[in-house]
Formats: structure tokens, C-alpha cells, sequence
């Protein structure tokens, strides 16, 4: 038995349908194997039920039993594939060419087990590991190792594709959705990949059918093929009984006969032949397509199977069959206009022995027609060659002109990269005009804020005019009232907003770690704070001197083009919309879109810690700077 497996691989295990290992196997008539519930499921989608494989049609669904010998084989086999499994589980083996790298790995890389789509990298078993135990990172989403995780970004935002927008057909970002898709139908990805995928087994059903058709179609024609033949040979039996009575020219007569009637059939059968290749290729087509919708439609990733849907939304062209006949020819008839034609021929034979001698004679006068037309021909093509001469010389002197020009268009075409040069200024100015303009837009919602000191941990520092804060390295014997944040170095704002719009703006210079931003009345104050949108915290962060991220669910790490030294912040309280600017630049930093404000909030501080110094410098609350 166990040689007897060693011969056996693992694809003779395997189901077409879910491509794995057999689960309660079952043969139906055709032969193929399938798992019981998989070829169950496939017929119960599909009418008239079909093999996977071959396509054979079964007019009466066939019973399914276990085949109880391929069963225990599979389950052999799987065993013996997990102990093979579990015996190298410990060996992690280096990334292949074909195989996507760990981005966590340093000197070798190993294989990636799986991707990050909020982290956007790719980690082996070992780096993957936190995704596995932490709860933060729990919550990230995992997919099989995918190389190109750029593309699941949207090139505008920076952010994962994760709505599908139905009017326009393309995949966007939440922000996408609030700006040039506002006012489209934009629903989750889940959704839009299960509609696609019901469409795409409706195409699958309708291409079967069409299938079908052609088949029979086909049949058809085969049918009108040998009923030619058959008409043809009954034709040609006649005609032999009619002509062996006949000497030599009937004969000959005969033998036309029949090259006629093979001629017709031959005809019929090319017609038929030439549209059954049609209807083949079609088929062919049709099979490829069924193919490719098929594997689509198993495919669990909804991003590549949302962009490749577009592909196959149109059907191949197919011709239309329903009129399309192979008719065979007629032979009423036939048999008397050969003999007529026979007494013709007899009458013309006569005439065609003297007409042999003139003819003759023609052609000896054709044959000297023939010398003089060559020697006019000759005499023309030396005319030729001096024309041909006089076009080289003219070439000669069009080459020289066109080695010119193309000296004129280089030029021509080092300006038109000049002028780009240019436009392209031009469209990065626009870009920061733009900008600028919506900066001045948000600060004509200037707010006049101070800090509120009950609401200061002990270890902060207020300025006298409460506009500065920063770590003092020195706990004060504060009293420890509700409002107070008693382990987190925070400050909230005495104002508070519970309508309209508000911007303030805060110099962040010379510091290595801060947070700012807004948070409702209601939250948690006391001991350790986890700061999220979810936690009534909108807010964004520095850490490490160059790492913003927005505390998000989940948080986003932000990509910026320079460091902040004056970060605007601006609310729209109805519209449920919070954003971070850097004034310097003119930037928009970030945005949390499609808030749900019911408290009133208060603009949120944090210094962070004093960090031996490193990070000593204040967070200043500063005035508007309102230039034209």
C-alpha cells in the first residue's frame, strides 16, 4: 500500500471546484470526481446540470454516493500530507522569485505569510506575529501575501480603497466619497463584490446556454450533410444507368455529369464545413469565457475581482444562427440537360475541325503581336530608368531637406519639453494657490481660545495668559477634580463649541512629540487614555520627531512632504468634518469625514512628556495671520 501511494500525487486528489483535497468523493457518469457537496451546490446553480470538466449535459440528475475506495485514499493522503506539514512547520524557507518578501526582515528575507492592508507590508511567520497576539493589531485587516499593495491605495488620497463607487464603477477611498463622489452611489466593498459576483455567475449560466445552442446547431448541420450525400448518391446512380448505353462522347458526357454533381456536393460540404468552424470557434470562445468568469467567480479577493470585472462585462461577438441553413442543391433536371447538352456537343464538333485551321493561323499573328509588344515593352522600361534617375537626384536633394528638418524639430521639440517644463510650474503653482485658498477659507473661522487650568494634569505647565503648555518635570498638589486628566499629559481648551465652525492654529516648532486636536465633553479623564475617534478623541499625533499618524479606527499613518511648524486645526461641526492643516505650507495634513457630534467639544492638547529635555519646547495657541 504504501509504495502503491508513493506514485500517487497530490493533484489526483484534488476537486476542480474548490481545488482541495476530497470531501466524501463522488463519481458521476462521465467519470470525473468531485466532492459531494460541491458538485451539489454546482448543480443546484447551474440548468441543465453539467460535468465541471467536460461539459457532458445529464438530462436526469444523476444520484450522487459516496465512493467509499477514493475516500479512504484522500483521507490517507491528507494525513499524511499533515504530518509532512507539522514536521517542517518550523522551517520558514527564503522567498522564492515568485513568492512575495517579508518587508520586516533584514539581511535575507523570508517568505511572506501574509499582508498588512492598514500597515501596507508583507511579514513572514515571525514578523507576522503581533498581527496574531496584539489587540491593536488584531484588528487589521489580513490578506494573502499580495506584492502590490499600492494598488489597494487610492493614488489621490493616500488611502485604502475600501467603498466601491456604482455610478462611476470604480473602487475609491472614504475620502473619495466626500468629495468627487459625494453625490454618487457609493456602497461597501463587500457589496459591489457581491453584486459583481452575482453577475458574473449570471454570465456564466448565459454563456452555457449559448454553448448549447451551437452544439446543436452543429448537429443539425451534420444531419444536412449526409442528407446531401444521400441525394447526391441517388443522383449519381441515375446517372450511370442513363449514359453506359452511350459510346465514347457519352461517356465523356457521363463523366461531366458527375464532376458536376460532385461539384455541388463539394460546395454543400464547404458551406457546412466553413460555418461549423464558425460555430467551433465560437464555442471555443465561449469555453475560454466560462473559464475565465468561472475563475473570477471563485476568486475571495473583492478588490481584484471588482477591477477585473470590467473586462468580461461584454459577451465575445457571436453571430446570429438561428436562420443559418446548409441546404442541398437541387438536381431536377440534370440528367436531361446533359443530354441535351450531349446533342450540342456532337453539332459543335464539326464546326470546331475547321475552325481549328483558322485558328491556327490566328495564332501565328498573335505570336508576332507578342514580338512587337515586347520590343515596346523594352523601349519603355529604358524610358523608365531615365525617369527612375531624374526621382534618385530629386531624392538625393529631398534627403538633404529632410535631414534639415529633423535638425528643425529637435529644436522644435527641446522647446515643447521646455514649454512642458513650464506648464507643469504652472500646475503645481495652481495646486498651491488652491490650497492656500482653502487655508484662508477655514481661518475666517478663527476661534479666540485659552487653556483651561482645571482641566490640566499636574504635571503641566500653563503660561499666565493660558496660551502656552508644556511638561514642567514637577507634579504640583492640584485638586483632583472630575474635569482633571490625572495620568495623561493633556489640556482641554475653556471653550467649547456645539455648533457651527471654529479654526485655531498651534506652533508645534522645536518639539519632538505632541498631540492635538478636538474631544467631546463626555470623555474618560482619568488614568491611562486610549485617544480615538471611538473614544470621543479626534486627534492627530507626532512621535519619534517624523511619525504622524491620525488616530483613526484604525490609526493612519500620515505622509508628509515637510515637518509642521504651525498646525491649523478647523471643525464643521453640522457637516461632521475635522481637519489638520500645516499653515506654513498651506497643506491639508488629514481629515476625519462623516463625524456624528452630539456633545459639545473642546480643542484638545497635548505637550507630551518633557523627554529629558528633548522635547521642552511649548505648544502656543497662536493668533490667525490673515494675508492676502
Amino acid at each position: 500500500m504504501s509504495a502503491a501511494s508513493c506514485l500517487l500525487t497530490e493533484d489526483q486528489f484534488l476537486c476542480s471546484i474548490c481545488l482541495d483535497v476530497f470531501t466524501d468523493p463522488v463519481a458521476i457518469p462521465c467519470g470525473h470526481n468531485f466532492c459531494k457537496a460541491c458538485i451539489s451546490q454546482h448543480w443546484d446553480r447551474n440548468v441543465p446540470s453539467q460535468c465541471p470538466n467536460c461539459k457532458e449535459v445529464f438530462n436526469i440528475k444523476p444520484e450522487l454516493r459516496v465512493n467509499t475506495f477514493i475516500s479512504e485514499m484522500a483521507a490517507q493522503f491528507r494525513r499524511s500530507a499533515q504530518q509532512e506539514a507539522s514536521s517542517s512547520s518550523s522551517e520558514q524557507h527564503v522567498v522564492k522569485p515568485v513568492e512575495v518578501p517579508c518587508d520586516a526582515c533584514t539581511g535575507t528575507r523570508l517568505k511572506a505569510l501574509k499582508s498588512c492592508l492598514v500597515c501596507l507590508e508583507s511579514y513572514c511567520e515571525t514578523h507576522l506575529e503581533p498581527h496574531l497576539t496584539r489587540a491593536g493589531l488584531k484588528k487589521h485587516q489580513l490578506i494573502d501575501p499580495e506584492e502590490n499593495l499600492e494598488g489597494r491605495m487610492c493614488v489621490k488620497h493616500d488611502k485604502l480603497l475600501e467603498l466601491f463607487c456604482q455610478t462611476d464603477q470604480v473602487c475609491v477611498c472614504m475620502l473619495c466619497s466626500v468629495s468627487e463622489h459625494k453625490t454618487h452611489d457609493v456602497v461597501p466593498l463587500k457589496e459591489g463584490y457581491e453584486g459583481k459576483k452575482a453577475e458574473l455567475g449570471k454570465t456564466e449560466a448565459e454563456t452555457q446556454q449559448m454553448i448549447q445552442k451551437r452544439r446543436l446547431k452543429i448537429q443539425e448541420m451534420n444531419r444536412s450533410v449526409e442528407l446531401s450525400k444521400e441525394g447526391a448518391d441517388r443522383e449519381i446512380a441515375d446517372g450511370v444507368q442513363v449514359f453506359t448505353a452511350l459510346k465514347e462522347s457519352v461517356e465523356r458526357s457521363q463523366a461531366e455529369l458527375m464532376d458536376t454533381i460532385k461539384e455541388k456536393q463539394r460546395e454543400t460540404e464547404e458551406q457546412a464545413e466553413g460555418f461549423i468552424k464558425e460555430l467551433e470557434q465560437e464555442v471555443s470562445e465561449l469555453k475560454k469565457r466560462s473559464s475565465e468568469v468561472e475563475q473570477l467567480s471563485r476568486s475571495e479577493d473583492q478588490l481584484h475581482l471588482l477591477q477585473s470585472f470590467t473586462s468580461l462585462s461584454a459577451a465575445p461577438p457571436t453571430k446570429n444562427w438561428t436562420e443559418v441553413r446548409v441546404r442541398p442543391p437541387s438536381y431536377e433536371g440534370t440528367v436531361r440537360r446533359a443530354v441535351t447538352q450531349l446533342e450540342e456537343t456532337l453539332r459543335k464538333q464539326m464546326k470546331k475541325l475547321l475552325s481549328e485551321v483558322e485558328l491556327k493561323r490566328v495564332q501565328q499573328s498573335e505570336v508576332e503581336l507578342k514580338r512587337v509588344q515586347q520590343s515596346e515593352v523594352e523601349l519603355k522600361r529604358v524610358q523608365q530608368s531615365e525617369v527612375e534617375l531624374k526621382r534618385v537626384q530629386q531624392s538625393e536633394v529631398e534627403l538633404k531637406r529632410v535631414q534639415q528638418s529633423e535638425v528643425e524639430l529637435k529644436s522644435v521639440q527641446q522647446s515643447e519639453v521646455e514649454v512642458k517644463r513650464v506648464q507643469q510650474s504652472e500646475v503645481e503653482l495652481k495646486r498651491v494657490q488652491q490650497s492656500e485658498v482653502e487655508l484662508k477659507r477655514v481661518q475666517q473661522s478663527e476661534v479666540e481660545l485659552t487653556l483651561d487650568p482645571d482641566t490640566a494634569q499636574p504635571w503641566l505647565i500653563l503660561s499666565d495668559d493660558g496660551k502656552q503648555v508644556k511638561d514642567g518635570n514637577v507634579w504640583k498638589n492640584l485638586p483632583n477634580n472630575p474635569e482633571r486628566f490625572d495620568q495623561c499629559a493633556c489640556v482641554l481648551a475653556k471653550q467649547s463649541f456645539s455648533s457651527g465652525r471654529f479654526y485655531y492654529e498651534v506652533q508645534v516648532e522645536g518639539k519632538t512629540k505632541w498631540d492635538l486636536g478636538v474631544a467631546r465633553e463626555s470623555i474618560n479623564r482619568k488614568g491611562n487614555i486610549t485617544a480615538s475617534s471611538q473614544n470621543g478623541y479626534w486627534v492627530i499625533w507626532l512621535r519619534n520627531e517624523n511619525e504622524y499618524i491620525a488616530l483613526a479606527g484604525p490609526p493612519v499613518r500620515l505622509s508628509l512632504k515637510s515637518q509642521p511648524q504651525k498646525v491649523g486645526v478647523f471643525v464643521d461641526y453640522e457637516e461632521g468634518l475635522v481637519s489638520f492643516y500645516d499653515v506654513d505650507a498651506a497643506a491639508l495634513i488629514y481629515s476625519f469625514t462623516g463625524c456624528c457630534f452630539k456633545e459639545k467639544l473642546y480643542p484638545y492638547f497635548s505637550p507630551c512628556k518633557n523627554d529629558g529635555g528633548r522635547n521642552s519646547a511649548p505648544l502656543i495657541i497662536s493668533p490667525v495671520n490673515h494675508t492676502e
